[in-house]
């Protein structure tokens, strides 16, 4: 006779065993549905790229998010745009170089592209009425977000692996620019709204400034930001080179002299350029001055017009010569296949600080350009729009006209392209 013990053991693992079948035939049709929902990827990222993304100016941004912070709008809005602009550049991934496209690093970046896509695709046929959705909807968001964090240094690591591969012509190179350029441009547009939707509709999230709209501040103080940046670029730059150069900051508030200069910007934008380029130049003024006892200044002049505002970062590095500027913003040239903080501020290696600062600029119709002086130093000016009107997303198109850059073929240029090196005249001489 079975003891009452050994019925409960015997009675526990049967029960045991058939919550283990229900818990793999759930799992089983979880990814057989997950799969199916992969498979039908390529058709709804055909559906959405036929549409242009829809660019938001930063008085629309701040006025949705002030007086008329409607969370059933903003979850209709993004629930459509999102899916736009992800398949937008997931139509354009596909234009890349094939063994570009076949690195396991494009190939992961490409993935989470495609699984953003279908978790907001879930989204289109629940009602924004229900609570639960919406709430849902946040947690998604933050989910993508949170995915996409390393998008740049895998896409970095990509375009490594392919150079070091197969090293990299004009065209080639030229392509990949362009396409570096829109993609990282998209990812900023689609992080942009995804921050504002979950700042202001997150109820556990404080703003970070009482100005503060998502992730805009509707009065952010430049030179504060400034200052900062140069802050954190003098504490690293100390901590490597035992010693920084000291800023000189001024300002000019041609609208009104006696206020200190503010605008409707994304301080985070702001701090991201101006740190760079603070980073910049830094390191050159030190390995410019290694055998003087002094730093020359680092100096900035910040200017508010009627448009504009315009930010001129000025260091006595040494320069480099003119025909090298296009290599200080090009992916290709400048990323590195190992990475380094050795003698270098961390993150430095990939090369992407320059490309991106622009990008961040340009996002709302601004700008950043250099101009270097070759033996004395360089300019860095940052050019952004003074009135939120005119701050409007600058945003990538899949469209006829660029698929047709990527078909582009190099024909012969109608100009002279002199030599990289100098004649030598002698050899002309000797065959006389």
């Amino acid at each position: 006779m079975p003891s009452g013990r050994y019925i409960f053991f015997v009675l526990f693992f049967l029960l045991l065993r058939v919550l283990c079948r229900l818990l793999c035939h759930s799992s089983m049709t979880h990814t057989a549905l997950g799969n199916a929902a992969m498979l039908n990827a390529p058709k709804h990222i055909d559906y959405y790229a036929k549409f242009s993304p829809s660019p938001l100016s930063m008085k629309q941004f701040l006025d949705f998010g002030s007086t008329n912070a409607c969370e059933k709008t903003s979850f209709a809005f993004l629930r459509q745009e999102l899916p736009v602009r992800l398949s937008n550049s997931l139509k354009e991934i596909n234009l890349l170089p094939d063994q570009l496209i076949m690195t396991q690093s494009v190939q992961l970046v490409h993935s989470w592209f495609v699984q953003s896509l279908m978790d907001i695709l879930e989204f289109q046929d629940k009602s924004p009425n229900d609570p639960k959705v919406l709430a849902g909807f946040v947690d998604t968001l933050v989910t993508i977000r949170n995915r996409h964090n390393d998008v740049v240094p895998t896409m970095a690591q990509g375009v490594i692996e392919y150079r070091d591969a197969f090293g990299a012509d004009p065209l080639t190179s030229q392509n990949i620019q362009y396409f570096l350029d829109r993609f990282y441009m998209n990812r900023i547009s689609m992080r942009m709204l995804i921050n504002q939707h979950t700042l202001i509709f997150d109820g556990s999230t404080k703003p970070g400034h009482p100005s503060s709209i998502g992730c805009i501040d509707s009065c952010c103080d430049v030179t504060n930001v400034i200052s900062d940046a140069y802050e954190c670029a003098k504490m690293l730059c100390e901590q490597y080179y035992l010693g920084s150069p000291e800023l000189e900051l001024r300002e000019i508030n041609a609208k009104n002299k006696s206020q200190p200069i503010e605008i409707s910007y994304v301080p985070s934008h702001l701090y991201h350029m101006v740190f760079e380029l603070f980073k910049n130049a830094m390191r050159a003024t030190i390995e410019n001055h290694e055998t003087s006892s002094t730093l020359p200044p680092i100096k900035v002049m910040v200017a508010l017009g009627g448009e504009d505002l315009s930010i001129k970062i000025s260091d006595r590095g040494g320069g480099v010569p003119f025909r090298k500027i296009d290599r200080l913003f090009s992916y290709m040239y400048s990323t590195a296949p190992r990475p380094t903080i050795v003698r270098h501020f961390p993150q430095a290696g990939f090369g992407y600080g320059l490309p991106t600062s622009r990008l961040y600029a340009r996002y709302f119709q601004g700008d950043l350009q250099l101009y270097p002086m070759e033996g004395y130093g360089t300019d860095a000016v940052i050019q952004l729009k003074a009135l939120s009107t005119d701050s409007v997303e600058k945003l990538p198109v899949f469209n006829q006209t660029a698929l047709r850059h990527y078909k582009f073929n190099q024909e012969a240029d109608d100009w002279c392209v002199p030599s990289k090196e100098p004649l030598n005249l002698a050899a002309y001489k000797a065959a006389k």
